[in-house]
């Protein structure tokens, strides 16, 4: 289509170009016409300017080389009419013939088509007051032939381009089909069994090179999740193994005791087993949903200082019983969290304090907002953390060699201040002791 357009204008372009030349040429012979005198030499003088004009015509040849005329000059007169004024091809007759057929309209340029003649001429006719005719034809054949050359190359452009695109595209198609055949092959070759095979990665930013970094990383966190899940199941298997082999040897006993007063005990033995193995079941299940990111979160503007200083009443007869000494500083600081899920976690600092420190210790628990974050500091002159787990001690079953625990305790503070998008930090205190600090978001609404 866009080529029609542009073939269409310079074809327009060509005819305007000579229809300003005919119009100008045959005003100038005209005006040669009436200032020469009518004389022996009049036909002469305007055959020499005619033919003069004829030759502003760009020379065209045939095959052979020979010159062809594109212009022609007729001027007929009435007073004498067997022998109109002629500068063009020799065939005189047959444009005379064709112009007197043709009946133009004086001042309009037409095309006309002349027998025996391969290519049509533009004509224009002057006509004078005397009844004298002046005609003045330029052959198409230039245009054409500039029209044809233009279509040749054109095409030729459009065939290379549309050549150099199929094989551009076929080496496109062929590079992309061959790197989607290589993800093909190794997402085939991956299992259950084996997670470390990769894709390939290109340094190209592509769609595909994109997919592969995406698939890749998916991957990652299925191969840590799946490392996650053989160590829970290990470790759950290990921490289960004893207790449910004691529920049974109790069970087993309660089988072969005819003393109803003693199966009783046994039974409620028993009872207290199970009882103590839900807690570690449960924390397992919530840590494997914090970690995977499918933990159930209900948030609610929560008043930290008043759910802490409930359950610092709650545990402060159990540390009066140690000879525990608490100092609390709180301030009044709001954040979005789930309240259960935040009181578990920090009952489970307290019950850590409870449970590993040593007779008659000082414990400080101070709440206050610091840079946009709700920030609780639990502190005491105990014996701090091991050196063999302080770097590890947020981990899922990592815990002390005496510690009566299961490990999970601030494996499951860090991972629900991490779901509520906080961080625990632990460190050493500078004269002795332990320093647990927690920061949470504060919530963007404040309650009035």
């Amino acid at each position: 289509m866009a080529f029609l357009v542009v073939y269409f204008l310079v074809d327009r372009g060509i005819q305007e170009r000579d229809d300003t030349w005919l119009k100008g040429e045959v005003e100038v012979l005209a005006q040669v016409s009436q200032t020469t005198p009518k004389d022996r030499l009049y036909k002469r003088i305007v055959g020499e300017v005619a033919e003069l004009a004829t030759r502003e015509v760009p020379d065209e040849r045939n095959s052979q080389g020979q010159r062809l005329s594109s212009a022609f000059f007729l001027q007929a007169d009435p007073n004498n009419p067997e022998s109109p004024l002629w500068v063009g091809p020799s065939s005189k007759d047959v444009f005379v013939k064709a112009m007197q057929q043709a009946k133009l309209a004086p001042g309009v340029p037409r095309f006309v088509r002349i027998d025996g003649e391969h290519s049509r001429f533009r004509v224009i006719l002057r006509a004078e007051d005397n009844g004298r005719e002046t005609y003045i034809g330029l052959s198409d054949r230039g245009a054409r032939n500039l029209l044809h050359e233009f279509t040749r190359r054109v095409v030729m452009v459009w065939g290379g381009t549309v050549l150099l695109g199929f094989l551009i595209s076929y080496w496109s198609a062929s590079r992309t089909l061959l790197r989607v055949e290589r993800i093909t092959e190794t997402v085939a070759r991956i299992g259950a069994e084996d997670l470390e095979e990769r894709l390939p990665e290109s340094v190209n930013s592509d769609e595909i090179s994109r997919l592969s970094k995406t698939f890749n990383h998916m991957l990652d966190r299925i191969q840590s999740t799946v490392n996650q899940l053989r160590t829970i199941t290990d470790a759950v298997a290990h921490d289960l193994k004893s207790p449910i082999t004691s529920v049974r040897g109790i069970l087993e006993s309660g089988l072969c005791s005819t003393d109803g007063e003693k199966l009783r005990d046994l039974v409620g033995e028993a009872i207290e087993n199970l009882d103590r193995l839900l807690p570690l079941l449960n924390t397992t299940l919530d840590l494997a949903e914090a970690e995977a990111g499918a933990l159930p979160l209900n948030r609610v503007p929560v008043d930290v200082s008043l759910a802490l200083a409930q359950l610092v009443d709650l545990y402060q007869p159990a540390m009066a019983e140690r000879h525990h000494r608490m100092a609390v500083d709180l301030a009044h600081v709001f954040v979005d969290a789930d309240l259960p899920l935040l009181n578990r976690a920090m009952s489970n600092l307290l019950e850590n304090e409870l449970t590993h420190l040593p007779v008659g210790r000082q414990i400080n628990i101070r709440l206050h907002s610091c840079d946009g974050s709700a920030a609780l500091v639990i502190e005491d002159d105990g014996p701090g953390f091991p050196s063999e787990i302080a770097a590890r001690a947020c981990e899922r079953f990592v815990k002390g060699k005496h510690s009566p625990g299961h490990g999970l305790g601030l494996a499951f503070v860090d991972a629900v201040v991490q779901a509520h998008g906080g961080a625990v930090k632990l460190s050493d205190r500078a004269g002795g002791g332990a320093v647990i600090t927690v920061s949470l978001p504060v919530s963007v609404l404040q309650p009035s």
